[in-house]
């Protein structure tokens, strides 16, 4: 089921050449990411708009754009975890063997990246995306999104929405801390690519129709929460794993601000999307290879 409510696009061939995935797109009045200080602001609500967060270059673009587009904006950002603790934890249900795998391929992903900056650069800067977070925006540091210090913060400030952004999964506790809606950013097609690089694994399976973006609701459950805003994107001959999110991030942001501004204005419209659906690993270092020296899937 396709939900293209509300989509954009790139500014005529932006990433250039052909693409891997889909390179079907809708229409839009204006190419994404491209702030304007002359757009009318929202209606005023009776709290901020609070992101949760682990932290990172692409959360620090969520937050500027969302101070930049709504004003006063609270990050609660969670401390990352620990390695050992995440091995460990990955051990126990998919074997040392793959765990260890995936460890090697995510030091050579890191490597990667060094070579890929450039790339990264440019469509940061073509898109107006800054991933210095603005001093001016309040952060406040919690241990877990599911921590009574998070559940406390969110009773404090009476958000109007919290949208949340590489964070851990939120359990019912706090998610039933406040009256406000928890909206997520999935740099995937959700429900059916969950988990960690949703992009790669659509098109490591032969489905580039799947690769994409969605912005939903989140709710009570892995994966029940329904579909705001959702679009395909189609990458590039010079994008790889490591480029993947911060193309997706260009056409997702603009969907988070819309389904934020929906809230803000009492008009959101969650749909349901009934497909498979799966959580997804890093890859391990041999899959990678595979994938990679086999199809070009990089």
């Amino acid at each position: 089921m396709d939900l293209y409510a509300r989509s954009t696009r790139l500014s005529g061939n932006a990433f250039g050449g052909r693409a891997h995935g889909s390179s079907r797109h809708t229409s839009c009045t204006k190419p994404p990411m491209q702030l304007d200080d002359t757009q009318s602001k929202p209606p005023a609500a009776a709290g901020p708009v609070v992101l949760l967060t682990a932290g990172g270059p692409i959360s620090a673009c969520v937050a500027n754009a969302l101070a930049h587009r709504f004003g006063t904006v609270v990050v609660l950002q969670e401390d990352p975890e620990l390695p050992w603790h995440m091995v460990r934890r990955r051990a126990r249900r998919l074997g040392w063997w793959r765990v260890l795998g995936q460890v090697a391929c995510d030091r050579l992903i890191e490597r990667a990246a060094r070579r890929t900056r450039p790339r990264v650069g440019a469509i940061m800067v073509s898109h107006g995306l800054d991933p210095e977070l603005d001093p001016s925006i309040a952060v406040r540091r919690i241990v877990s999104v599911n921590t009574k210090a998070c559940r406390d913060a969110l009773r404090q400030l009476q958000p109007a929405v919290v949208a949340v952004c590489d964070a851990r999964i939120i359990r019912r506790e706090t998610l039933r801390a406040v009256s406000a809606p928890f909206i997520g950013y999935h740099a995937g097609i959700y429900p059916k690519y969950l988990g960690r690089h949703p992009g790669y694994w659509a098109l490591a399976n032969g489905e580039p129709e799947h690769v994409g973006v969605t912005v939903h609701l989140i709710e009570e459950g892995l994966g029940t929460g329904r579909v705001l805003y959702q679009e395909r994107v189609a990458f590039t001959p010079e994008d790889d794993i490591t480029t993947y999110p911060w193309v997706q991030l260009v056409h997702g942001l603009p969907l988070l601000t819309a389904a934020i501004e929906d809230a803000l204005s009492g008009r959101i419209n969650p749909r349901e999307v009934h497909m498979p659906s799966r959580h997804w690993f890093p890859p391990t270092l041999w899959g990678y290879a595979w994938h990679g020296l086999r199809r070009g899937i990089w």
